[in-house]
């Protein structure tokens, strides 16, 4: 009977379930499923998985050892995906590594479906977080604090993380991802965390200093400004700057 591990989509929760299925069923069929999209499949047994970090630090090692930084950083970013079969796809991708002399190069074995799926989810995350580090926009908050919102659809935010810490590393600053709930903080001259479980504050994020008020209406007096109304082109910057983007993009509040 195929067993299904079931676990929160973070890196910790998919990391266990692929430790567990890793260590149970490493030469049969397992599923990992995700809590609250779970999709229910005939004669199969479902465990709910006990995650840790202990766990999660093993499996990552593994990978890192067996199947080479390479693979780790796609294992990794895959994770970070909103695919709902992305655990299964690096379970099965781990396992055809194993039917390799090399194991250090599967993911040259495009060919196989689940090591594609893993490098096409690998792509997409990079891509977005590499579109996010162009386009979050900062407000300066009356405590002095950088605050900036997203709604990204992969977690993103330990992937933008080192970029921002390099960029503002005597600043305190926070992003904000909505779609995921998490929080990404810097403290002044110390390293970025991530938070989860923590509610947003609105009344706080919305209580932007004297000096940023004024900068907000030069940063759009200066986008107005340069754009030409007879050379616009509506469909081009649809496909640079995607509408998704701008919803938290000070030139277009």
């Amino acid at each position: 009977m195929k067993q299904v591990y079931i676990c929160n989509d973070t890196v910790t929760g998919i990391c266990s379930a692929l430790f567990d299925a890793w260590k149970e069923e490493r030469c049969g069929e397992a599923g990992i499923q995700l809590k609250g999209r779970i999709q229910q499949e005939l004669f199969c047994e479902y465990k709910v998985v006990i995650e840790t970090e202990q766990k999660s630090r093993s499996l990552q090692r593994m990978i890192k050892r067996n199947l080479g930084y390479n693979a780790y950083w796609d294992v990794y970013y895959a994770i970070l995906s909103d695919d709902p079969q992305k655990g299964e796809a690096v379970f099965r991708m781990m396992q055809e590594a194993r039917r390799l002399d090399d194991s250090t190069k599967i993911m040259d074995h495009l060919g196989n479906a689940d090591v594609a799926k893993v490098f096409e989810l690998s792509r997409r995350v990079s891509n977005e977080a590499h579109v996010y580090k162009e386009f979050i926009r900062f407000r300066e908050l009356e405590g002095g604090v950088l605050f900036s919102e997203i709604s990204p659809k992969s977690q993103v935010l330990t992937c933008i993380a080192d970029h921002f810490a390099d960029r503002f590393p005597l600043e305190n600053w926070m992003i904000y991802d909505k779609s995921h709930e998490a929080f990404l903080i810097h403290r002044e001259k110390e390293r970025w965390r991530l938070v989860w479980g923590s509610e947003l504050n609105t009344e706080a994020a919305s209580r932007v200093s004297e000096g940023e008020k004024k900068y907000e209406c030069l940063w759009k007096g200066f986008f107005e400004s340069v754009s030409i109304r007879e050379r616009e082109n509506p469909k081009l910057q649809q496909t640079h700057l995607p509408k998704r983007y701008r919803r938290e993009m000070t030139e277009f509040l």
